[in-house]
Parts: structure tokens; C-alpha cells; sequence
């Protein structure tokens, strides 16, 4: 009888490294992929932790995680729940049991009389979720996901940090998985859990509590015989609550002044009105919004091809670091490189760019601002094909107001 040999050849999703060989090319093989070196008493290819070889791997306010052939720069308070490190790179063995019985039924599911029925992975084991991952059965097959609070970057799953998003009236704690709110001295937490309302402090009138500063109100508080009422600044609406106050959306409500030829945004507690055609010389205006540099001017040719204008409106005293806005590239050329950059506008650095891939970024509030107050950015993207020796920029103006209240 012949001896049927079979070489299986398998690559694994989270190591890039593994190579298929036959067992006489293994001993010789000494290089790996980017992100791994090879280990000369283990005869394997290792991950090589960047966060320890390279110096300030992450800028700003961003921690470094060692990831499977690279790293991850995330904020500080994120909490990773990391997967074990595999043992080796060494290739998979796949063990075929003699005369195994024959199943008719598709994969994910199992003879049983004569019908299939789904098999789950899930109960059984038969499953390659992370630990950080829940195995989730599905019809024929299964899911691996991440638990509620967490999101997946790799295959990891990270913290989600909900008080990035003021989830919370007064004071946000964010815990793995989830976040709790807090209120100030004198408050206590409503029936959502997320707003705050006024304590009864043993039948301490109103009057007492401006006296000390533990009004219940949002924005002001005006004492009455035996009560108190609360009024907002102009630019808000009292909420349902009675002690919250709510931005009026005057662009929305018919309630602004601008004029013809001009757009109205609306900011936190107010509105702008701002000019339809923001284009100024060598620019000319292609659509709303829109400017470019004719290339036939011989002006254009230091200035970046095109201007997007864009607005946006954040809150005062904003946790940092924080994502406020994404830029993203609109056309995309072959063999382009892009790159992105503060062109103007953050001469005290209190912003900065993070690139995300070959066709977007992040801009992120780097320190603490407080309005009213106004930033026009100029963002640019930088775009070179070293092909055909040529480069362009286009830049998106975006106008920042940031509004009086941390709300």
C-alpha cells in the first residue's frame, strides 16, 4: 500500500506573516512581512512592538498599543481589551480523521434524520472569536462582536469613551463599557440618569440656594415667594424639564436677519449670516460654497486649485483630545498620494490633524477653548502622483464658532 501524503497550506487572518512552505524551505527561511522580525532561537517570525522601538509614536494626547504587525495611537482614556498573543507564526495543522462519516448538508449544519439543522458554533466551541468578542449563532453560521460601550478597531475591542459626545448635564465618568453621570454640589441626577434638577436640602427655599450657588436652574434662576423660576439667555428655549435650557435653531425658525445674498448658520445660542459668495480674487465661484483657481491666471500658481467653505458650531469647555470633524477627499486620482495639514488658522495650536487613511482625516480639539469665540481653519490636502511629476492642493475653509455655555 502507497503512503498519500498531502501538504496543507494556510494563511491566518491576524498573522500577515505566515508563509506556506514545504517542510525542506522552512529551515532556511529567515525573513518576515513588515511588522515582525525573525526570532533566531524560536526559528519563527515574532511581532515587533513598535510602541517600544519607536520614539513618540503617538503626538498629542494619544497612547500607544502594540497591534499585530503595527500599532494603534488611541486617546488616553480609552481601555483595550487585548487578545492573547498567538504562540508562534508556524504554519497550522489541520488533522483529517480516517473514515469520517459523510454529511449531505451544507456547512454550518448537520444531518439529523432526514433534515439538516443548524449547528451552533457559538455553544460548541467551533468558533475563532476573540476573547474580547461575543460569539453570536446565526443561521448557517455565526458573528463575532464586540460587547455594548466597545468598538472594533483590528480585532480588538476598545473602550468607547461616551463622554465625548456630553451625553451628561454637569460631570461625565467614563468607566469600560459604559459611563455614569455626576452633578455638582447642591444637584441631583433626574429620572434619565443624565440631567441634573435641583436637591431639596431640608426645605431650603430658592432664595438660600442662589445664596450658595446651588441653583437648580440651567441658565438663570429668579427667586419667588416660596418657589423660584428658570429663564434662559436669548438664543435658548426652556425645556420641557423646566430647568434645562435648549438652543433655538433661528435659521430653521425664520428668525434671523439675514439679507439677501447672504446664508444663515446657526451656532450655539445665536446664528451667523455669512455672505453666498465667499470667493475673493484670483477665485471665482463654481457652485455654493465652491471657489477654484482658474490654472490660465499665472496668480494661481502657488495658491491651492480650490476652497470648499464649511461651518460648524462646538460647545465651550469640551473634554480634549476630542474628533470634531472629518475631512474627506471628493476625487481621487490613480497613483496619488495625499496628505492633509493645518494650512492657517491655529497659530496657537489648539487643533491638529489626524490622518486616517489615503483619503481622509480627522481635525481634533487638541486644549480646551471657551466662547464665544470663532476659528476659520484652513485645511489642506496635499495631493502628489510621482509618476507623472505632479502635485496639487485643495483646501477646506472651515469656520469653527464656539458657543458661550459647556452645553
Amino acid at each position: 500500500m502507497k503512503a498519500t501524503y498531502v501538504l496543507l497550506c494556510m494563511g491566518l487572518v491576524v498573522l500577515p506573516a505566515t508563509i506556506c512552505q514545504s517542510p525542506a524551505e522552512r529551515d532556511s527561511y529567515t525573513e518576515c512581512t513588515d511588522g515582525y522580525e525573525w526570532d533566531m532561537q524560536t526559528q519563527l517570525c515574532r511581532d515587533i512592538n513598535e510602541c517600544e522601538t519607536i520614539q513618540q509614536a503617538c503626538q498629542g494626547e494619544m497612547k500607544c498599543f502594540n497591534h499585530y504587525g503595527g500599532y494603534l495611537c488611541l486617546p488616553r482614556s480609552a481601555s483595550v481589551i487585548t487578545a492573547p498573543e498567538p504562540s508562534s507564526q508556524s504554519e497550522p495543522s489541520v488533522h483529517v480523521e480516517r473514515n469520517e462519516a459523510f454529511n449531505p448538508c451544507p456547512v454550518g449544519y448537520r444531518a439529523q434524520g432526514d433534515t439538516c439543522v443548524d449547528i451552533d458554533e457559538c455553544e460548541l466551541d467551533m468558533h475563532d472569536c476573540q476573547p474580547s468578542q461575543e460569539c453570536i449563532n446565526t443561521v448557517g453560521t455565526y458573528t463575532c462582536q464586540c460587547p455594548d460601550g466597545y468598538s472594533k478597531i483590528g480585532i480588538e475591542c476598545v473602550d468607547i469613551d461616551e463622554c465625548r459626545y456630553r451625553y451628561c448635564q454637569h460631570r461625565c465618568v467614563n468607566v469600560p463599557g459604559s459611563f455614569s453621570c455626576e452633578c455638582e454640589p447642591g444637584f441631583q441626577l433626574a429620572g434619565n440618569n443624565r440631567s441634573c434638577v435641583g436637591k431639596s436640602l431640608n426645605g431650603v427655599g430658592s432664595l438660600e440656594l442662589q445664596k450658595y450657588h446651588l441653583s437648580p436652574c440651567q441658565q438663570r434662576c429668579y427667586n419667588s415667594y416660596g418657589t423660584f423660576l428658570c429663564r434662559c439667555d436669548q438664543g435658548y428655549d426652556l425645556g420641557p424639564d423646566g430647568f434645562s435650557c435648549n438652543d433655538v435653531n433661528e435659521c430653521e425658525t425664520g428668525t434671523h436677519q439675514c439679507g439677501e445674498g447672504q446664508v444663515c448658520v446657526n451656532i450655539h445660542g445665536g446664528h451667523q449670516c455669512v455672505n453666498s459668495n465667499r470667493c475673493q480674487d484670483p477665485y471665482v465661484q463654481v457652485s455654493e460654497n465652491h471657489c477654484i483657481c482658474p490654472v490660465v491666471k499665472p496668480e494661481c500658481r502657488d495658491l491651492p486649485f480650490s476652497i470648499v467653505h464649511r461651518y460648524m458650531s462646538i460647545t465651550s469647555e469640551r473634554s480634549v483630545p476630542s474628533d470634531i470633524f472629518q475631512i474627506q477627499a471628493t476625487s481621487v486620482y490613480p497613483g496619488a498620494y495625499n496628505s492633509f495639514r493645518i494650512r492657517s488658522g491655529d497659530e496657537n495650536e489648539e487643533f491638529y490633524i489626524r490622518q486616517i487613511n489615503n483619503i481622509s482625516a480627522m481635525l481634533v480639539l487638541a486644549r480646551a477653548v471657551t466662547g464665544p469665540k470663532e476659528y476659520v481653519l484652513d485645511l489642506e490636502m496635499v495631493s502628489v502622483n510621482p509618476l507623472m511629476n505632479y502635485q496639487t492642493s485643495s483646501v477646506l475653509r472651515l469656520s469653527v464658532y464656539v458657543g458661550p455655555h459647556a452645553f
